[in-house]
C-alpha cells in the first residue's frame, strides 16, 4: 500500500436466498468456516422466507460480531421492473417484501437491528426514479439499501461505483451502496432456469474491465479468483476508492466449489494487499460519524 493512501474496505457478501436444495443454509456452514480462519467480516442478507426456515440454524452461524444480518427482501420478489428477473409486483407485494423481509430478520436476531436492504436481482440505477419504492424504505426504518449491481443497460460485470445518499429523490437519509464485479452464478452459468433460453446481451462493448471476461463459464476456484476477485480488488485498491464488495450466492459458492477454495483465495488476497475487511453496517456507522463530526 501505498504511504498517504487511505486503506480500501473490502465487504464480502451474501445474497442468501435459497430455501431448497442445494439451500443457502447449508452452504453456510462452509462459508462461515472460511470466514473464521481468516478473522473475516461479512453482510448476509437473507430473505425473510429463507430465515424462517430454519432460524435455529443461522441464529448458530451468524449470531456472531463478525457479521452483520441484513434483508434480501421477504420472498425475492421484485421491487421494481427488471428485465432478467420480471415485472415489479404489485404496490402492496412490494411493502411486504421491504417491512416483513426486516421483521423477519429483527424477530430472528433480536439483538441486531437490521438496517440495510439488497433487494432481489438489484438494479442498474438503483433506486433512482422509484421515490415509492424509497418511502417504503424508509419508514420501514432501514438506513441503508445495496440495490445497484449492472453495468450500463444491465449489462455484465457492475462497475466499482460507490456511495450516495437518495437526497436528489428527497430521501436523503438513505444510502445506496452499490456492489460490483458479476454475479457469480452468472460467472459459472448457473443462473435461474430459462435465463440463457434465448440470446442475452450481457457484456458491454467495449468491455469497461477486459481482464475480467474469461472466454466462457469458468471452470475452477483458481478462475473465479482470477476474473472475478482479483480483478476488482486491485482496481478499486489501486485508485483508492473507499470499498469494494462483490456479488456472491451461497448456493452457488457450494455448488461450484463446495470446499469453498475461492474463498481462501479471496480472503488471503485481501490480507496480503493490506485492503480493511468489514460489514456494510459498520462502514455505514462510520460514515455517519464521520459526516456528524464535520
Amino acid at each position: 500500500m501505498r504511504k498517504g493512501r487511505k486503506v480500501t474496505r473490502y465487504i464480502a457478501a451474501y445474497d442468501t436466498e435459497r430455501v431448497s436444495a442445494p439451500s443457502c443454509a447449508e452452504a453456510c456452514e462452509a462459508i462461515i468456516a472460511a470466514h473464521k480462519r481468516y478473522d473475516m467480516p461479512a453482510t448476509f442478507f437473507i430473505v425473510g422466507r429463507a430465515l424462517e426456515a430454519t432460524p435455529d440454524l443461522y441464529r448458530r452461524l451468524l449470531d456472531d460480531p463478525l457479521f452483520e444480518i441484513a434483508s434480501h427482501t421477504y420472498s425475492h420478489r421484485m421491487v421494481r421492473d427488471h428485465p432478467f428477473c420480471g415485472p415489479a409486483a404489485s404496490v402492496d407485494t412490494i411493502r411486504e417484501q421491504i417491512l416483513r423481509g426486516k421483521e423477519v430478520v429483527d424477530r430472528v436476531f433480536p439483538d441486531r437491528r437490521c438496517i440495510g436492504l439488497r433487494p432481489g436481482c438489484s438494479f442498474v440505477d438503483g433506486l433512482k426514479g422509484a421515490a415509492g419504492v424509497l418511502k417504503q424504505v424508509a419508514e420501514a426504518g432501514y438506513e441503508y439499501v445495496s440495490s445497484m449491481a449492472w453495468g450500463p443497460d444491465y449489462t455484465l460485470p457492475a462497475p466499482l461505483n460507490q456511495s450516495f445518499s437518495y437526497a436528489d429523490e428527497g430521501f436523503a437519509q438513505i444510502v445506496e451502496y452499490p456492489c460490483h464485479g458479476w454475479h457469480d452464478n452468472v460467472l459459472k452459468s448457473m443462473s435461474k432456469p430459462g435465463f440463457w433460453a434465448e440470446p442475452r446481451r450481457l457484456l458491454a462493448f467495449p468491455p469497461l474491465f477486459p481482464e475480467a471476461i474469461p472466454t466462457g463459464p469458468i471452470t475452477t476456484a483458481e478462475d473465479e479468483f482470477r476474473y472475478n476477485s482479483k480483478v476488482f480488488i486491485d482496481r478499486a485498491n489501486q485508485s483508492g476508492l473507499d470499498y469494494v464488495s462483490l456479488i456472491w450466492h451461497p448456493w452457488s459458492l457450494a455448488l461450484f466449489d463446495p470446499k469453498m477454495r475461492m474463498l481462501d483465495l479471496t480472503f488471503q488476497y485481501v490480507r496480503e494487499q493490506g485492503l480493511e475487511p468489514t460489514t456494510y453496517a459498520r462502514m455505514h456507522h462510520e460514515s455517519v460519524r464521520n459526516t456528524d463530526a464535520n
